[in-house]
């Protein structure tokens, strides 16, 4: 009870408190493998301002404070907004970033709320592929 009420006091919402058990992480080396693959949706959830320092390629941004809405939004009001599908609650490779870790983790426990079960945090973040791809 107390440690609802905290979480509710600091603004995290019921969705993500039902899914605090923490998703799946995923490497560099295999968030690479992805991308290259051509089988990933990534999920880039800093604000866009953050975006002007660099961005992971293919990575759609959808701030974290907009998780919750966009992946209860029907597929066209996504696809309108976002300019991609929306991502089905059975699709692989679905996976969050923000700059350190913190956000993605948050925007990955919103969508395993949500059913993504299979959604995934790239724990290194931006910080970690910046400085692997020698930004």
């Amino acid at each position: 009870m107390f440690l609802r009420k905290l979480l509710t006091r600091l603004g995290v919402s019921a969705t993500e408190r039902a899914a605090m058990s923490s998703g799946g992480v995923i490497s560099y080396d295999d968030l690479k493998k992805l991308i290259n693959s051509g089988s990933v949706q990534i999920y880039d959830v800093r604000n866009p301002e953050e975006l002007q320092i660099g961005r992971i390629p293919t990575a759609v941004n959808i701030p974290v404070a907009e998780v919750e809405g966009a992946l209860q939004m029907d597929a066209v009001a996504f696809k309108q907004k976002y300019n991609v599908e929306k991502p089905k609650p059975e699709d692989d490779n679905l996976i969050f970033h923000c700059q350190l870790g913190r956000r993605g983790e948050r925007a990955t426990n919103i969508a395993i709320g949500l059913g993504f079960k299979k959604a995934r945090n790239y724990l290194g973040a931006y910080k970690e592929w910046a400085e692997k791809e020698g930004r």
